[in-house]
């Protein structure tokens, strides 16, 4: 009499409490994953457009003339990476104009800045 441990129906309680609860926390963490990439996409392509307009008023330049990586590059306080799989400036972020606001190219319908 007394043998200690777990049935099987034990168990197999365990193991689906534990898949319920993954299966209700997993969609909420890939929201919550998105969500912070769009804001931090959102951060870069306002610390950009900061970037561009210092660089512009420091240089004298008007609002048509175009501008690069190159010409902000030291206005910019860290690399600048789109979350969503950018590995570089050139590949996450466009540039074209001093009034023309930076474009994500890695996900363009989401990751812009408010109007």
């Amino acid at each position: 009499p007394g043998a200690s441990g777990f049935t099987m129906v034990e168990i197999m309680v365990v193991v689906a409490l534990v898949g319920l609860l993954a299966m209700i926390a997993i969609p909420n963490y890939l929201k919550s994953r998105n969500s912070a990439q769009v804001n931090t996409c959102i951060s870069n392509l306002q610390q950009i457009d900061q970037a561009i307009q210092t660089w512009a008023l420091d240089m004298k330049r008007t609002s048509g003339q175009p501008v690069t990586y190159e010409d902000i590059s030291s206005y910019l306080r860290h690399s600048v990476v789109c979350p969503a799989g950018g590995t570089s400036f050139e590949d996450s972020y466009s540039i074209s104009t001093v009034n023309a606001p930076a474009l994500c190219q890695r996900q363009p319908a989401t990751h812009k800045l408010p109007l």
